[in-house]
């Protein structure tokens, strides 16, 4: 009787364990599934710098995961990737990025991309990019001809980008509704025409023998188109920051200011002002360094942590500059 009593509590006992491990295991496998399932249906944008970025989720609103490279004040120009980052740019539906050579250490990452079969979008080859000019403004030789990647500069192109953006998420990201995503470009190209036209305004206060610019490095060249104004040189006499003046080019330059009479120098806020600081004891002082955020935007709350907020503080702080109020 014990023995039989043992095999039918054996029994019985060993039934339990194994169906509730069953249930278990289909438990978590479901879970799984649906978790795996959710966040590989999922489409995925990585866009490289933090500028295209604050846009491209404009435009795309909660229609796909945007995934943005750079962090907040960066320099475009010498900002790297992870191994992880890099991978994350090989598996997106699209790769949104600035291109004409700015992102000068993630463009192979972005080759790599495109070759294995990602879709990926130059938003500044797209932008009916303006070349540099280099004579006269003690421009490095060899880059005159090159495109200016500085795009965002002008609003008015930011907002071309903008049309041509929502176009290839719609025909490239699967699972978007391309109404909503219409929709949000049209919303946001209304917010660039706005931010134009107060541009325009704005400037418009500062008198036509005010009207030159100096900057840490060839950055303006687009507002400068867009709002009539002339960049006469730069510290760094290159569209890079990753370049560096030599002493005849320092000379040229105040040379140059001092025929424009220009004692302002606009400096990226990401960027050490050494060089500008430089400058100043060139010209025996009364140089005054203004601060911009023009190649990356601020953390959240940091005065510029979106596009149009960063445009709208850089234009209230180049003209008290330029003006001198």
């Amino acid at each position: 009787m014990s023995r039989t009593g043992v095999k039918r509590r054996s029994g019985a006992g060993a039934a339990r364990p194994r169906h509730l491990i069953a249930v278990l295991l289909a438990l978590v496998t479901a879970v799984t599934a649906t978790a795996c399932t959710t966040d590989d249906d999922r489409p995925s944008i990585v866009v490289t710098t933090n500028i295209l970025g604050d846009v491209t989720r404009e435009i795309v609103g909660d229609e796909a995961d945007v995934t943005v490279l750079m962090k907040p004040n960066a320099d475009p120009h010498s900002f790297g990737l992870s191994a992880v980052q890099a991978a994350e740019l090989e598996q997106a539906d699209l790769v949104v990025y600035n291109g004409l050579g700015l992102e000068e250490n993630v463009l192979r990452h972005v080759d790599a991309a495109r070759e294995s079969g990602v879709a990926t979008f130059a938003a500044g080859e797209a932008a009916d990019p303006l070349t540099f000019h280099t004579a006269g403004d003690g421009g490095p030789e060899g880059e005159e001809g090159q495109s200016d990647p500085h795009f965002w500069t002008d609003p008015g192109r930011m907002r071309k980008v903008t049309g041509l953006l929502a176009d290839q998420v719609v025909e490239h990201v699967d699972s978007v509704d391309p109404g909503t995503v219409r929709a949000n470009a049209d919303r946001y190209a209304k917010r660039l025409a706005d931010l134009t036209t107060w541009m325009e305004k704005s400037f418009g206060e500062v008198p036509a023998d005010r009207r030159a610019l100096v900057t840490n490095h060839h950055v303006f060249g687009y507002l400068a188109d867009r709002f009539d104004f002339e960049v006469i040189g730069a510290v760094i006499p290159s569209g890079t920051t990753l370049a560096s003046p030599s002493s005849s080019d320092l000379r040229s330059l105040t040379v140059a200011m001092e025929g424009a009479g220009v004692r302002t120098v606009f400096a990226d806020s990401s960027q050490p002002k050494r060089l500008a600081e430089v400058l100043r004891t060139e010209m025996g002082g009364g140089v005054r360094v203004v601060e911009l955020h023009s190649e990356s935007l601020t953390a959240k709350g940091a005065g510029a942590d979106n596009y149009l907020r960063m445009m709208r503080a850089n234009t209230t702080a180049m003209v008290t500059g330029l003006t001198g109020d």
